[in-house]
């Protein structure tokens, strides 16, 4: 499997240098599957043939094309983010695979020797612990391979490994099995995993390996870091309860990346509607005649007059989205769009085109094509306004819609994006007033004046001359423009700042700590809705609490809040992504319900506040952040939300060493500065100087006398060619003098820079 970040396959190395002769245990120990959600229709695997003849590998190889199959998976950005292998169980559609190959939350592909190419319609079955899973394709017959008995293959016994190694052509390797190995890395813990002395390439991962009579024995897992030919496998007998007693979950319920908020929105007529960091996307053809597709607002429309708006941006100009008002819920509606590089008001009076009524269409200079661009619509009883970039485009006095529902629309195979969708009595203009215009360009000096002819002329006198002092004035201004982008987000920033120490500066009990992550993220989105998404996490909080009886005690809300949200909505910890700077925005958390330990406890924990659950507190356990649950009655217990809020028995607590400060409850402060650190290792990961700076600019903000953050300011401000900001730092060590700092290296560092 090929990923940017650590896989399996990079784990193995930290547990081959470890492994001693009496990690052998004996064969035909079965690992727990997870127990059925429902009863499914059960597939039936082919049974393996009788001992018969040897085949070659090359026959082997012939047999199993057809069965196998490349696997992809894709990311939060929507490119392909993992590749790997699988193969035919059953005819009627059944594939197995490892789980890690199929990631978690993902859309899946399956693509045959032949070039067919399969969406995944159902995750049948998955076990974290054996890394296998079961998916399902829509296709019948299908030739599925033979299934052996693990438990019989033997040391030394020849095996077939079959896959597509880094997503490349099918390929096959033979070997033999060097022996039975414990293999406990990760989530991963086998008990009798398949050692082979073969080499196995990433994108093997999920493939077959088979004896010489064509039975598949294992399920190709890891590779080894330390030497090109030594992997595993898992037994294939791990599989079989997995087919026995799977737990299906359909694909829209497996997808919850990107998933809109059905409270807020609600897509009709197909294409396909996602929501990102506060942006809603789409693309795909819709249903209605032209590919039109709604997606309705289900806020409360105020009575006439009122005003909607929103800002729009075009994949290309040739395709229209934009705004629907006065909407059924079927096919009628008004729609005010960006067409072709024109604005254009329409009345839609049933679902064919001949009731379809173009009310105008006209070009206009304020519209910016392949720009984002700010339409709005003012509803009133006889009239429509129509404005574009705050200016009034198209004015119509047909009434004959004025009772409904207000949303997005988009035609034809139109991609675009849509972002700060309102609705109101009146929204105010978002250009500046010619007086507060006239004085900020007074203070930025005014970097150009319109041309005059007598101008033009003097410059024609000597074109080349005049053609270059033009060039070097519009290289300065290009200069200007950058530093006013940069002055512009330092001025974002620094607001962020404020607020958020507003937050933290208050007592613990009135910290909003959501509140307070959501300000985090909003340092890198300047475009995050708060208020959408505080009222987002209010709406679960109101969810669970309709689940619950009159008078719940605490236990009873805890399993409430658990079942929501790991078994009823899918949220999960990220483990093929887990490096990703989305992981410690609370906002993306929310979106695609994956993030790290500590944001998936900022999750729990604020909706157990608002739940009224106040036995939980964050753990600022090392390394793994966690929740604590104190009972009333009875002993503490300690839930590892990145693991479906698992109980974490006393065993792995002692393993743990955990100490008594390890189990106090965590600040609201001190949750805040830990996402900060796992922003800035994230930002490391992808070597961004500039953010990890930011993050820290915040973290010695939060802790203006921690010497160890004004060090590691001082250095990213070096990083970052900003020498005055890394002196300003090291002389606050000098004057304040704090314990445990080599203040004669600092005095060094002082001299070099000057």
């Amino acid at each position: 499997m090929t990923l940017p970040v650590i896989t399996r396959f990079a784990l193995a190395s930290l547990f081959l240098a470890t492994l001693v002769a009496r990690a052998q245990v004996k064969p035909g120990t079965l690992l727990n599957q997870t127990k059925s959600a429902k009863p499914a229709a059960k597939s039936v695997p082919t049974p393996a043939p009788p001992n018969s003849p040897a085949l070659s590998v090359k026959d082997i190889a012939a047999r199993v094309k057809p069965s196998l199959v490349t696997i992809t998976f894709t990311g939060r950005d929507g490119a392909v983010d993992g590749t790997g292998s699988g193969f035919v169980v059953a005819a009627d559609g059944l594939i197995a695979t490892s789980l890690h190959v199929i990631g978690e939350a993902r859309p899946i592909k399956v693509q045959f020797a032949d070039g067919q190419k399969f969406d995944v319609t159902e995750v049948h079955a998955w076990d974290r612990r054996s890394d296998l899973a079961l998916i399902r394709i829509d296709a019948k017959g299908l030739t599925p391979l033979p299934l052996g008995d693990s438990d019989a293959l033997e040391q030394g016994s020849p095996i077939v490994a079959m896959g597509n190694p880094r997503g490349l052509d099918f390929s096959v390797v033979s070997g033999v099995v060097s022996a039975r190995r414990e293999v406990k890395t990760g989530d991963l813990d086998a008990d009798a995993m398949i050692q082979l002395a073969i080499p196995i390439e990433p994108g093997n991962s999920g493939g077959p390996l088979l004896d010489l009579q064509g039975r598949v024995h294992g399920i190709l897992t890891l590779k080894s870091a330390l030497t090109e030919n030594l992997g595993f496998a898992m037994p294939i007998n791990a599989l079989k309860p997995l087919l026995a007693k799977p737990n299906p979950v359909p694909i829209a319920r497996w997808l919850t990346i990107g998933n809109l908020n059905p409270r807020e929105w609600q897509p009709l007529l197909g294409a396909r509607w996602s929501q990102k960091a506060g942006r809603v996307s789409v693309e795909g053809l819709g249903k209605g005649f032209g590919g039109r597709a709604l997606c309705l607002n289900q806020r409360e429309v105020p009575a006439v007059p009122y005003e909607i708006a929103v800002t729009v941006k075009l994949d290309n100009e040739s395709g229209a989205a934009g705004l629907v008002f006065s909407a059924d819920g079927g096919d009628l509606h008004y729609g005010f769009y960006p067409t072709a590089g024109q604005l254009r008001l329409t009345r839609f009076d049933g679902p064919t085109v001949y009731s379809w009524a173009i009310l105008k269409t006209v070009p206009s200079p304020h519209y910016r094509a392949g720009d984002w661009n700010t339409i709005k619509v003012r509803v009133e009883k006889d009239r429509l306004l129509c404005y574009v970039n705050d200016q009034l485009t198209i004015e119509s006095d047909d009434a004959m819609l004025r009772t409904g529902k207000v949303g997005l629309a988009k035609f034809r195979d139109t991609k675009a994006a849509f972002k700060n969708f309102q609705v109101a009595k009146s929204i105010p203009t978002a250009a500046a007033s010619a007086a507060v215009e006239k004085d900020l360009l007074q203070k930025l000096e005014t970097l150009t004046t319109p041309p005059t002819e007598k101008l033009l002329s003097s410059l024609q006198t000597n074109a080349a001359a005049s053609r270059a002092v033009l060039t070097a004035r519009a290289d300065r201004l290009e200069k200007e423009v950058g530093q006013l982008r940069t002055l512009a987000r330092t001025v974002h920033r620094r607001d962020i700042q404020a607020a958020l120490l507003r937050e933290l500066d208050q007592p613990e009990t009135k910290i909003d700590l959501f509140h307070a992550a959501l300000l985090l993220a909003k340092l890198d989105n300047e475009e995050l809705d708060l208020a959408a998404y505080r009222r987002q996490l209010d709406d679960m909080a109101k969810d669970i609490t309709t689940q619950l009886a009159a008078m719940p005690d605490d236990d009873t809300k805890l399993r409430a809040l658990k079942k929501f949200l790991f078994e009823e909505n899918g949220f999960h910890g990220s483990r093929s992504d887990y490096a990703n700077r989305a992981n410690s925005y609370i906002n993306e958390v929310l979106d695609d319900r994956e993030g790290i330990p500590i944001t998936l406890s900022v999750v729990f924990l604020e909706l157990a506040r608002r739940i009224g659950l106040d036995t939980v507190s964050g753990a600022p356990v090392p390394g793994h952040f966690m929740v604590l649950h104190r009972p009333k009655m009875g002993n503490r217990q300690l839930l590892d939300v990145f693991d479906g809020g698992a109980l974490v028995p006393d065993k792995r607590q002692e393993q743990m060493q955990l100490t008594e400060e390890d189990l106090q409850p965590a600040t609201k402060r001190s949750i805040i500065v830990r996402m900060l650190r796992n922003l800035i290792t994230g930002a490391r990961a992808t070597q961004d100087a500039a953010a990890m700076l930011r993050y820290q600019e915040l973290i010695v903000a939060l802790s203006p006398e921690s010497a160890g953050e004004r060090i590691g300011r001082a250095l990213l401000r070096l990083q970052n060619e900003d020498p005055e900001g890394g002196r300003l730092d090291l002389l606050w060590l000098l004057e304040n003098r704090p314990r445990g700092i080599d203040l004669d290296r600092v005095e060094q560092l002082l001299r070099s820079l000057r």
